[in-house]
């Protein structure tokens, strides 16, 4: 019985224990490491860059500002710190005009706030609906938005101008007089939050309209079947669909009325814009600490009410997550 030769040059495998062996399961053992490495690294090296971009410009100026509060530094003298401890705190909480600053900042965000946001959810509600050019509509209601802060507050100056502008021309005109709106504690409380409407009503309207297109459309067929009017769907299905949203903006409304900086600096512009009026009647707590950082010139004040202005936000948003607990409570 013969048996048949295996052919030449027939590649037979390496005996167990052989080099080639060895070397090819340190390979595979290394591609197996390095495969599970990039497994578990890789998610980490996708969000680093954010973490860097906010660590070097958001984590570092927060902490390096909490230590100039503890410092006296001039601006004159940015290289000589002098360590003072919480004098810098005790000086802005013993001094009258930051709380003037404080209440014109609430007082601002109120008069801002709650207006901009009911005239937002009516405009929403609105644009719900199916309209002719609802995409032109959406485009015109988004473009105060796109303005910048300087030209709208610059035009609204011109408008509320006491000597020659247009608000005090109409005012004149139907037989009421006109008014020094920069002047008066109210009217040029008024005036600010009337920019502040103006600029971010159209984008709180977006942030609505793109909820309410996401509430099922069973519920608004329910309530028709039910005999419910469009103002009791409104009341009933819509607002109840939209209380996290309202409660988003809300917060971020809060956050900007304490941020608000352009509007009260340009609304006289020159020495009276940067202190917030001759009575610091619309002084806002960002005004106040532009007046003391780069108008006095004293950084550690100023430091120090940076950090005021964070513990108001984060007081502020501990009542607001209150307030939404027990609004979810009460909705269960």
């Amino acid at each position: 019985m013969s048996t048949s030769a295996p052919a030449r040059d027939a590649y037979t495998p390496p005996p167990s224990g052989s080099p080639q062996t060895s070397a090819a399961a340190r390979r595979q053992k290394w591609r197996s490491r390095l495969w599970r490495f990039d497994d578990k690294a890789s998610p980490y090296a996708y969000i680093a860059p954010f973490f860097l971009v906010f660590g070097a410009f958001g984590l570092y100026p927060l902490l390096y500002t909490g230590w100039i509060a503890l410092h006296r530094v001039e601006m004159t003298g940015l290289d000589q710190m002098q360590w003072v401890g919480w004098a810098n705190f005790d000086r802005i909480l013993h001094d009258a005009e930051f709380w003037t600053a404080v209440g014109n900042t609430f007082l601002i965000g109120v008069m801002s706030t709650v207006p901009q946001l009911l005239v937002a959810l009516g405009l929403a509600h609105l644009l719900n609906y199916r309209l002719r050019a609802s995409t032109f509509f959406r485009t015109i209601i988004l473009t105060p938005y796109a303005t910048s802060v300087a030209s709208a507050a610059l035009v609204f100056a011109l408008v509320f101008r006491a000597d020659g502008g247009l608000l005090n021309w109409l005012l004149h005109f139907i037989g009421l007089g006109h008014t020094n709106w920069a002047n008066g504690h109210w009217t040029s409380k008024i005036a600010i939050s009337v920019i502040v409407i103006w600029r971010w009503t159209g984008y709180n309207t977006l942030i609505y309209l793109a909820a309410m297109q996401a509430v099922p459309t069973d519920l608004y067929e329910a309530a028709s079947i039910d005999g419910a009017s469009r103002w009791q769907q409104f009341r009933k299905v819509t607002v109840p669909s939209l209380r996290p949203t309202i409660l988003f903006t809300i917060v971020i409304s809060t956050i900007g009325s304490m941020q608000l900086f352009g509007e009260p600096l340009l609304l006289e512009g020159g020495t009276l814009g940067a202190t917030g009026g001759n009575e610091n009647q619309y002084e806002t707590l960002s005004v106040y600490l532009y007046n003391y950082g780069w108008n006095l010139g004293h950084l550690g004040p100023a430091a120090a009410v940076a950090w005021a202005m964070l513990a108001l936000l984060l007081i502020i948003a501990a009542i607001n997550w209150l307030i939404g607990r027990f609004v979810r409570k009460s909705a269960v």
